[in-house]
């Protein structure tokens, strides 16, 4: 049996692959950055949405940042 499938990841989501692991942790600083202020503000002021809608989507997006990165710090990607 190979290493891959001892662990139960298959395919894209192997998280032994340095790939998954930078693009995750890639994608939790941008959610915990990005979110809460950028797409507000784009929600907000371009796309005309009520500000504190796009406040609540940013809070949103800034808790699922914190969230994947408690996970990543769980399974000892990010040491």
């Amino acid at each position: 049996m190979n290493r891959t499938a001892e662990k139960g990841s298959i395919g894209l989501f192997d998280m032994d692959s340095k790939f998954m692991k930078i693009l995750l942790v890639l994608t939790s600083v941008f959610l915990i950055f990005v979110g809460p202020t950028y797409v507000s503000y784009i929600l907000a002021e371009v796309l005309n949405l009520n500000y504190f809608a796009a406040v609540i989507v940013g809070f949103i997006l800034f808790l699922s940042g914190l969230l994947l990165m408690y996970f990543l710090i769980k399974k000892k990607i990010i040491a």
